[in-house]
């Protein structure tokens, strides 16, 4: 039986390098992607890509998928305020399954409270908003490309994007 990843990305400007990436590391370890967004439907990267969401986030069911991830880019600024988003980062993480956040998407995982005393990493500059809101909700900063913790891991963007997605299938 395949193992599944869901993919949550931005339905307007979602990390076109950060999708393909993550996605690349988890299909190389055997996983099929399914893609999530706010509402089911066409997606549009920041770069020009096109993707389909599958299934909206208020439909998800965290149980229906081995690892979940949020992907970057700045559609996803809104998702760290999203009831859905938040309530998939908890209930993954009270599964304990595997779950990541890429680029600014681990301030969703910081304001779901579940980065509270773990490392982590996010996109930002050092005194910036992104890395001043993972100290808000007591995260540890770590300032490397990717960083794991416990069953969580998170990353800084897309040049990390690829070893992002190796790490969090190898989990």
């Amino acid at each position: 039986m395949a193992r599944t990843a869901l993919l949550i990305i931005a339905q307007q400007g979602y990390q076109d390098v950060e999708l393909q990436g993550t996605r690349d590391g988890l299909t190389e370890a055997g996983f099929e992607i399914v893609l999530a967004s706010k509402e089911a439907g066409p997606c549009a990267g920041k770069l020009g890509g096109k993707e389909e969401a599958i299934i909206a986030l208020r439909d998800v069911n965290v149980n229906d998928y081995d690892r979940i991830a949020f992907i970057g880019g700045p559609g996803m600024r809104s998702y760290a305020d999203d009831a859905d988003a938040v309530r998939v980062a908890n209930e993954a993480a009270r599964s304990g399954r595997p779950l990541g956040a890429i680029c600014i998407a681990p301030t969703i995982l910081a304001k779901a409270r579940v980065l509270e005393n773990k490392k982590a990493t996010v996109f930002g500059e050092p005194g910036g908003p992104e890395i001043a809101l993972l100290a808000q909700y007591q995260a540890i900063y770590t300032g490397d490309d990717v960083t794991v913790d416990g069953q969580i891991v998170t990353a800084n963007g897309p040049k990390a994007a690829k070893e992002f997605g190796r790490t969090l299938a190898g989990m």
